[in-house]
């Protein structure tokens, strides 16, 4: 099945088609005709499963589309909860719809940068993507209607809920008109999600990608025993013989990622940090530096395990594991997608080895370890 097949506008087919998409990905293929039909949706997928592209492509076919008689306006909102998703999601927006004729008005927006340029961009919006916090200070400015909403999109439900936004999130639905559909994407289906779904959506389509539907096995994974004392000259080690050229590298806390920089950039790799303790800019521009290549390696906290999508990301580095084992699955599947393979690589010291057995549960199998004692890394 092609995209063709989907119900999509020509125009998207070849926007598609400029993205070198060679195929949907089975949660394009399922959701995409519903959307446009209207329904309601229930959609679990983990991160790199396609689903962006899923409910963007859709969303700006109706946003083109308005219905005879009534007046464009904000057709599509789109609620993630953290800045770098919302960043990330409005970047395919505007790649998916750069050459739409008529245009479709995009925009993001989100905390931690300065308000008055987001009001700007938002006169005329057709379709925007934001985190909660940062949109109802917009509609408290009168810097945005919601009333002219007609499809209402929840990314990473899961997260949503998890960090807190619920409170928010019933602040932003009571603004909203109560006719609209609404699309639920969610990477977990825990209680509270399954309650929110309960009450949010009527009569949904639901649909569930297995970890195995996804996408094919693109993902290699090598694991490697350690002292805790040689995790740096090992990590370096491995840059500098592997020649790895772009390695983004997570971390359990700020402060290890700090250190872990330093010794990079003491020991001549280019990298940078990419945590919460960094302004909006700062992380922005890590972000954007690591794409161009300029920067080697990104060393990021969880923060970056949903929000960072780099589509031929070779190399995925667990210097610390981190404290969910669903969060290792989110970790890893920032490589191997695209139809690219990538290689996904755990450090793991002695102390470490209870935790990953129960990541390996989750996973269904157990990985090979690989014995670091061998490797001369006195001099990394």
């Amino acid at each position: 099945m092609g995209f063709s097949s989907l119900g999509l506008t020509e125009q998207l087919q070849q926007a598609v088609a400029r993205q070198k998409f060679q195929r949907p990905y089975p949660v394009q293929s399922q959701v995409i005709p519903a959307i446009l039909k209207g329904r309601d949706l229930l959609a679990i997928a983990k991160s790199g499963s396609g689903k962006t592209a899923g409910f963007a492509l859709p969303l700006l076919q109706l946003a083109q589309s308005p219905e005879p008689g009534k007046r464009r306006g904000l057709k599509a909102l789109i609620l993630v909860p953290t800045r770098e998703l919302a960043a990330q999601i409005g970047e395919v927006v505007q790649q998916l719809g750069r050459n739409l004729t008529p245009k479709v008005k995009t925009a993001a927006v989100f905390g931690g940068v300065a308000i008055n340029p987001q009001m700007i961009d938002l006169k005329g919006i057709e379709l925007l993507i934001a985190t909660p916090g940062r949109l109802l200070d917009l509609v408290a400015r009168n810097s945005v209607q919601l009333s002219t909403v007609a499809v209402l999109v929840l990314d990473e439900a899961d997260k949503l809920l998890e960090q807190g936004f619920r409170e928010e999130l019933e602040r932003v639905l009571a603004l909203l008109p109560e006719k609209r559909q609404n699309l639920m994407f969610s990477a977990t289906f825990g209680e509270e999600v399954r309650q929110l779904a309960i009450s949010l959506l009527h009569d949904p389509l639901q649909v569930v990608i297995r970890e195995e539907e996804s996408e094919p096995d693109l993902i290699t994974q090598e694991i490697y025993t350690v002292d805790p004392t040689l995790k740096g000259p090992l990590l370096r080690y491995l840059i500098k013989t592997g020649d790895w050229q772009q390695v983004l590298v997570f971390t359990a806390s700020q402060r290890r990622a700090d250190i872990v920089v330093k010794k990079l950039l003491t020991n001549g790799i280019s990298a940078a940090t990419f945590h919460g303790g960094m302004s909006q800019g700062g992380r922005t521009q890590a972000l954007a530096a690591f794409k161009a290549g300029t920067v080697r390696v990104l060393v990021a906290t969880d923060l970056a395990a949903r929000g960072i999508d780099i589509k031929f990301l070779p190399h995925v580095v667990n210097y610390e594991l981190p404290r969910s084992p669903a969060e290792f699955i989110h970790r890893i599947g920032r490589t191997g997608r695209a139809e690219t393979a990538g290689v996904a690589v755990s450090l793991l010291c002695p102390e470490e080895m209870p935790h990953f057995k129960v990541i390996e549960k989750l996973l269904g199998k157990r990985l090979a370890r690989i014995d670091s004692t061998g490797y001369d890394l006195a001099r990394h």
